[in-house]
């Protein structure tokens, strides 16, 4: 790699691009509410009464060892015969030290500690926090709970053995887990406890489980230090403060929320608009006796009561709208109370917005930013496919703007969608993207936070949570719906309900909304699913009865698809996944269709001509274990040539439809990024951007300005690797008619797959897939790509220490010329 200066290279982004427009007054917002007035956005405006935080809350458990009797043992499980981890206390920790014994008998390295804790019930409990430091091979740590052993009398703990009872498992393993990083420092994991488990039994021990790389050659040897883990109980993080704002979970739905104690009270001094109307959802943390939500308005000293509900209901939000029309223009006390037998109960305020027909206070549209999850661009008609598989999608083009070539920056959900959440690489601010609950540092701005910051309704809506609260995406948004659908392959039918459900309960204006549907995504073990009456279009009922008799014969014979699994089971690989792709097509004609309908609606609604549509993907269709362009190839390109630039797996569809302000029918060829998106709404809507971005705005493009230059297109997708204790993976380029890809960290890759060179070239424009490397007919830009990736990829590592705790890198003029000249 290029030893460039750490320090200088932070800056290589920032200069790219920066805006300084200036957002919506919040002082004349909340005295005329010309624009959506999200009351939680004003809490310091408030008069609080009451809302004292109850003495008895319960307390956080903590295991700090600093003392021998810290209360932890080794534990020997079934799967482990004769095999436990071995535990020396330092006198301020507990090192748990594993090696190749811990093999269980699926072939998979595991150790488990564990701890008793009083009789406690998991749905009373919100996460585990634990500070541990990582030496050596180990990879994930994962909670668990007993729910079905009790040690009898006089069974030794140290060897104690969670036998299966009841036909329950012996322990419950929680749904998160957190990737270590074997960096040598004390990291802190947070793993959050589902609240929906089906064991009520009390809890009585915590298990930890720690599992590394079952293709380790070293045998899995290395060190969990633990300095500490706590359970913390369910509403925790409301203890502190008498009234906060946070995201509210009710039922799997999250809502941004002002949450405060019941008996409580808030008022707000509002000059409300014409028509003017507060909505609002009203929550609760858990079952209680009563509590009472009430809405009061005075104007003056006559104070009047326009709502008032009482519940005990936790299980779900409640919506309410209230007319507040005969308030217009003046200036009125709004209040928000609760009252309640017991003092404490936690109550939620969802999103209360007040909001009139008063005319907006800019022309900013409403914003649906529309991604097709597994949206592959090369299977859609409007970018030239044979088959008519996006009629609606066509004539949308007519209206706005294609682009060409636009591409992800990763091949999967959780990298690609936070990377264009934020218009930053992935590596740049996350240190493993496969770890399930890493959220995003405090000082990344997402493009919720960007839109709720100028008076946007916020509102997220998708099948994939990969797309939502597991990638820390919640924040800033007023409606979160990243829940269970029906059916996902027809989860666009479901969100689009969701969608009208909040508009109606949230009518104002403007509003962002962002789907994350799943209709083409790969489901049912692997599969498209289509449905009727697009299901049949392009694969006969007898081929795809075939179809799937002949997938359950490959998975029966164990191997890989590249290893001899379809020649062992007498099957032509390449028709298997011609219909697969087939099916793949009907899937997206069933998306299109929906899309279609819910444009017709906004037209029908009057929204249409004040709304900016962008249509997107995250990836292309490779989300699964395959790749569908190899996999259809007579001879298949070697394993070691799978770059994320081919096609199949990240060109993705871009269009922009904003009607009366971007001019229809155009399409561009230049390759564009989805980072590129962020900036581009921001500069259309005239907002302030982050200070640090790597997309650029398109929006002189979409306006018809003259000055727009083409750049490379970067894509990165790196984790973490346990045995060498730095990044693996991934970082490419995409320039004009050349893509390259280099290894980074590549010894792992080189030793099992044996790839020739640690970078791959490719001309995109004769090879769109990506199948033939073109490295000896071209040294001379395999030497010029390489080096431009390796500086590349310095400056994401430097860009990633301002996302990092600790004081920021400050940059000399001398450093910005180096910049400059990189």
């Amino acid at each position: 790699m290029s030893n460039l200066s750490v320090k200088a290279t932070v800056v290589l982004f920032i200069m790219l691009m920066s805006f300084s427009c200036s957002g919506p007054d919040s002082d004349q917002a909340l005295l005329t509410a010309n624009v959506p007035l999200h009351l939680e956005d004003h809490l310091d405006r408030a008069l609080v009464t009451g809302s004292d935080a109850p003495s008895d809350l319960p307390e956080a458990i903590e295991w700090t060892f600093d003392i021998e009797d810290h209360g932890w043992f080794p534990l020997e499980h079934p799967d482990w015969p004769g095999a436990t981890p071995v535990l020396e206390w330092t006198g301020s920790s507990l090192r748990i030290h594993v090696d190749g014994r811990n093999r269980g008998l699926s072939g998979a390295f595991r150790a488990l500690v564990w701890a008793s804790v009083p009789d406690l019930i998991l749905y009373d409990w919100s996460e585990v926090i634990i500070r541990a430091r990582t030496e050596g091979n180990l990879r994930f740590l994962r909670p668990a709970f007993n729910v079905t052993y009790r040690v009898p009398a006089g069974d030794d703990p140290r060897i104690r053995l969670g036998t299966q009872t009841d036909q329950l498992p012996p322990y419950v393993a929680l749904d998160g887990y957190s990737f270590l990083v074997a960096d040598s420092a004390v990291q802190t994991y947070r793993v959050p406890i589902g609240s929906d488990d089906p064991w009520r039994d009390p809890i009585r021990e915590l298990l930890l489980t720690i599992g590394w790389n079952v293709n380790a050659t070293d045998s899995g040897t290395g060190t969990l230090e633990l300095f500490s883990v706590t359970l913390i109980p369910r509403g925790d993080e409301y203890r502190e403060t008498a009234v906060s704002v946070h995201n509210a979970v009710v039922e799997e739905v999250r809502r941004r929320a002002i949450v405060a104690h019941s008996p409580s009270r808030l008022e707000w001094q509002v000059r409300v608009p014409k028509d003017g109307r507060l909505d609002f959802a009203s929550g609760l943390l858990d079952d209680v006796n009563e509590v009472t939500f009430r809405v009061t308005a005075a104007v003056g000293g006559d104070e009047a009561k326009l709502f008032e509900e009482t519940t005990t209901d936790a299980s779900e939000w409640h919506t309410r709208s209230i007319d507040l029309a005969s308030y217009a223009g003046k200036s009125t006390t709004l209040t928000l109370e609760t009252e309640s037998e017991e003092a404490g109960p936690i109550v939620f305020w969802g999103s209360p917005t007040l909001s009139g027909s008063a005319p907006v206070a800019t022309d900013r549209p409403n914003i649906i930013f529309y991604v097709i999850d597994g949206g592959w661009a090369d299977d859609m008609s409007v970018y030239g496919y044979n088959r008519r598989t996006t009629p609606y999608l066509e004539r949308l083009a007519e209206e706005g703007v294609v682009f060409e070539h636009a591409y992800s920056n990763s091949t999967w959900t959780k990298p690609s969608t936070a990377s264009f959440m934020t218009s930053l690489q992935n590596s740049v601010f996350v240190k493993n993207p496969l770890a399930k609950f890493e959220s995003l540092p405090a000082n990344v701005v997402t493009m919720a936070e960007h839109l709720e910051g100028a008076s946007y309704q916020t509102a997220v809506f998708t099948s994939n949570p990969w797309a939502g609260t597991v990638s820390g995406l919640d924040r800033g948004v007023g409606l979160m719906r990243d829940g269970y659908v029906r059916r996902d392959y027809t989860s666009s039918v479901e969100l689009h309900d969701a969608f009208w459900a909040w508009r109606d309960a949230f009518p104002a204006q403007p509003y962002w909304a962002h789907f994350q549907t799943t209709d083409v995504h790969e489901y049912e073990e692997g599969l498209p699913a289509p449905v009727a009456p697009f299901s049949g279009l392009y694969v006969t009922a007898e081929r795809r009865r075939e179809f799937y008799e002949e997938w359950e014969r490959v998975n029966a014979i164990g191997l890989s698809w590249r290893n001899g699994a379809f020649e062992a089971a007498g099957i032509d690989r390449v028709g298997f996944f011609e219909t697969m792709r087939s099916l793949y097509d009907e899937s997206m004609a069933h998306q299109d269709y929906q899309i279609g309908r819910l444009v017709e609606r906004l037209r029908d609604r009057g929204e249409w001509e004040h709304t900016l549509l962008i249509i997107a993907a995250d990836h292309g269709i490779t989300a699964a274990v395959y790749d569908v362009t190899a996999l259809m190839q007579e001879t298949m390109p070697p394993p070691w040539n799978k770059p994320m630039l081919r096609s199949s797996i990240t060109r993705v569809p871009l269009m922009f439809i904003w009607p009366g302000h971007i001019e229809g029918g155009h399409r561009f060829e230049d390759p564009v990024s989805m980072i590129d998106v962020l900036p581009t709404m921001l500069d259309l809507l005239g907002l302030s951007q982050p200070e640090i971005l790597q997309g650029q705005s398109l929006a002189p493009l979409l306006r018809g300005e003259p000055g727009w230059e083409a750049r490379p297109v970067i894509l990165d997708e790196v984790s973490l690797n346990s045995r060498t204790d730095g990044y693996q993976g991934l970082i490419e380029i995409i320039d004009g008619r050349w893509g390259a890809s280099l290894e980074v960290f590549n010894v792992k890759t080189a030793e099992r797959f044996q790839r020739p060179w640690p970078l791959l070239l490719y001309d995109v424009w004769a090879d769109p897939g990506a199948l033939h490397p073109v490295n000896e007919q071209y040294p001379d830009l395999v030497e010029k790509y390489a080096a431009l990736l390796e500086a590349q990829w310095e400056a994401h590592q430097a860009l990633a220490t301002q996302f990092k705790p600790g004081p920021e890198t400050v940059l000399t003029p001398e450093q910005l010329e180096t910049l400059r000249s990189l």
